[in-house]
């Protein structure tokens, strides 16, 4: 069995790592080439950089600053925000990512799953979808979760596979930011039918919280920000609580 991976996640707005609630009331979180050097050390299996206003402002992800990333960190490094084309994915893979993540650009032209994953390929291409529950339905969100959509959730993830996508970033914006814990039955929803995996994020608020993921939501890798941004538990502190349940985890 593959080993479940731990992903700490940098929010980037203006430069900087910030975090929030349900996608608001951002806070600072500190330097992003700080803390990507920080948790490459601690054992983290990647690490995920989302240029959160990228798509917003109507500009290109930070190249310069993901550069800056690479060359501080010896792990796989997803980057997304703002990304449209293939010639984005080639300016920001010449730049030190080892993914990309791509989210409200896909949806608006499904097509660009294909064009990337047959220039690059699928093991670099990462769909990454904010949704909201309504009611029981779950809906997909654009913009950094503030255009809302009649997209099913489950459908359009159906789709982003079909198409190419290697993995989905699934993050539920009413678990966002609450440290209540993920949204696991809609991740063991995405499991069940997916073949490709399923990163959980949103709602990571404690240790126990991982294990429920794995084991009830079946997710294959766990994504979270403020949990390790504030201290409140460390990567390596999350390993060995896993372990403890017989999870596979890298240590």
């Amino acid at each position: 069995m593959l080993a479940k991976r731990i992903i700490p996640c940098l929010d980037i707005k203006n430069g900087r790592t910030v975090k929030g609630v349900n996608f608001v009331d951002l806070r600072d979180a500190g330097d992003p080439v700080e803390l990507a050097a920080f948790y490459s050390e601690e054992m983290a299996d990647e690490l995920v950089f989302l240029d959160i206003t990228a798509t917003e402002e109507k500009r290109k992800t930070l190249a310069q600053l993901v550069n800056d990333v690479a060359a501080k960190i010896s792990i796989p490094f997803t980057v997304g925000g703002g990304i449209s084309s293939v010639e984005d994915v080639s300016v920001l893979l010449a730049n030190g990512a080892d993914k990309v993540a791509i989210n409200s650009a896909a949806v608006k032209d499904p097509s660009l799953i294909n064009r990337i994953a047959d220039k690059f390929g699928s093991q670099c291409l990462v769909v990454a979808v904010d949704a909201k529950q309504i009611g029981q339905d779950w809906k997909v969100h654009l913009v950094g979760g503030k255009k809302p959509s009649d997209i099913d959730l489950f459908k359009w993830c159906q789709e982003a596979e079909d198409r190419g996508a290697g993995e989905i970033l699934f993050t539920s914006m009413n678990h966002d930011g609450t440290k209540k814990g993920f949204a696991n039955e809609a991740l063991a929803q995405l499991s069940d039918q997916l073949t490709i995996p399923i990163i959980a994020s949103g709602g990571a608020g404690n240790k126990a919280h991982f294990a429920e993921t794995f084991l009830e939501g079946k997710s294959d890798a766990a994504l979270a920000a403020s949990i390790f941004h504030f201290k409140q538990t460390s990567i390596s502190e999350v390993k060995k609580h896993l372990a403890d349940y017989q999870i596979n985890v890298r240590i």
